[in-house]
């Protein structure tokens, strides 16, 4: 196992440096340094100022960016200037008021679908509509009916990332078991001390993986509705070094985003391991 593991690591770090050699030379510049000078001295001479490099940043320009903004990532110096890490406790507070409110609706609700099969079919038809909306379909109709951009942030990732918990909670209810279930009903255990100490373990797996589903989805929201509301958060940190022109910025904002999305499915994925059972 550990064999495996390490050659899996070695892979990794195999693939990852052959990215960063093809990506190094695809963003060479094509012209030499000679005649770049050339060219911002004329645009000096009329008047224009020094010209922008084109292209894809190089990998160095990356590295440059990432070493700026980890050297002072709680920097405030103004609605526009904020450090990475100010930017990601906004959105992870917004992640986490939005998820809040989606545990506190779907386990309840899916428990109860998942108890009535009668309920199950009457609700079933509004949940499938509901479910594929887009968070951008849903921003506008939330800043006009609140007109709060925080709370509209949070109401979008409450009503997109309540359904894959609400679905597998039903789903893991739906499907406990019949042997403990006659069990409990022969030792004529009561209903709250069924659902508590044979329904909800039972059900545990199946409600954590809805869990990480919707986790995943909260946090492909909040950036997609930061980016619409503005103000503070990772996906407004995006659009600000986009409309800056800031490309470096603007990929070091994409790995941040990438790698806090991984340390929340991890940390599910832990939680996971812990209810997992084997009958």
């Amino acid at each position: 196992m550990k064999n495996e593991h390490g050659k899996s690591l070695l892979l990794s770090v195999v693939l990852f440096a052959l990215f960063i050699g093809v990506w190094f030379v695809a963003t060479q510049p094509k012209e030499s340094a000679q005649q770049s000078a050339a060219q911002d001295e004329y645009a000096a001479l009329m008047g224009k100022g020094a010209t922008k490099s084109g292209g894809f940043p190089p990998p160095q320009e990356i590295g440059k960016a990432i070493v700026t903004h980890l050297s002072d990532p709680f920097k405030d110096n103004g609605p526009n200037d904020k450090g990475i890490a100010i930017q990601l406790g906004h959105s992870l507070g917004r992640v986490g008021m939005g998820f809040a409110l989606a545990i506190l609706v779907a386990l309840p609700l899916g428990f109860t679908i998942g108890m009535s099969p009668l309920l199950h079919r009457a609700l079933d038809p509004f949940i499938q509509v509901l479910k594929p909306i887009s968070p951008l379909a849903w921003m506008p109709l939330a800043l006009y009916t609140i007109k709060d951009s925080d709370l509209s942030g949070i109401f979008v990732i409450f009503i997109c990332s309540v359904w894959p918990m609400l679905i597998n909670t039903a789903f893991g209810v739906a499907n406990v078991r019949k042997d403990w279930l006659n069990v409990a009903r022969t030792l004529e255990v009561r209903p709250l001390r069924k659902a508590l100490t044979v329904i909800l373990p039972a059900a545990a797996p199946t409600i954590l993986t809805g869990m990480r589903i919707s986790m995943g989805i909260a946090w492909l929201v909040i950036v997609a509705a930061e980016m619409l509301v503005g103000g503070t958060g990772v996906g407004y940190f995006v659009w600000n070094e986009w409309n800056n022109l800031a490309l470096p910025n603007v990929i070091f904002a994409i790995l941040v985003i990438g790698v806090v999305g991984m340390a929340l499915d991890r940390c599910f994925a832990g939680l996971q391991k812990l209810v997992s059972y084997t009958e």
